[in-house]
């Protein structure tokens, strides 16, 4: 595994980033414009995926970053719901949320797989070097 020096180089912070800009534009160009709450809800939770992503991997440390990831996979999953929803208001077509919901679920497995990963990791973070 390659070192990761940004966040912006991380792969499910590039896959959270391309699902919240599909998610942006089907507030944009359905009538989910017009339901600003739901509109609201949807936008936040798919743009705290990568949020999350990047706080975590801008604090250093391996705890901190864990605990960040565990609330990305959470806001992927009220995403994948909130997809329901817009789908169950006629937002849009069956088809869409059956594909952004199977690209959430595996954003979810890769995000899982990062955390085991730094679970069986012994490294501590930049914050956390011997002088």
């Amino acid at each position: 595994m390659a070192t990761i020096k940004r966040f912006e180089d991380l792969e499910i912070w590039q896959e959270a980033r391309m699902l919240s800009k599909k998610i942006i534009a089907i507030s944009k160009e359905t009538d989910l414009k017009t339901d600003f709450r739901l509109k609201d809800q949807i936008k936040a939770s798919a743009g705290s995926v990568m949020a999350n992503v990047a706080e975590g991997f801008e604090r250093n440390g391996n705890l901190e970053f864990r605990q960040f990831l565990s609330i990305a996979k959470g806001s992927a999953g009220e995403t994948r719901s909130q997809l329901y929803r817009v789908f169950d208001n006629d937002y849009i077509s069956q088809e869409e949320p059956d594909t952004l919901v199977n690209e959430y679920e595996k954003l979810s497995g890769k995000i899982n797989n990062f955390i085991s990963y730094l679970n069986n990791n012994d490294f501590k973070g930049t914050k956390f070097k011997q002088l």
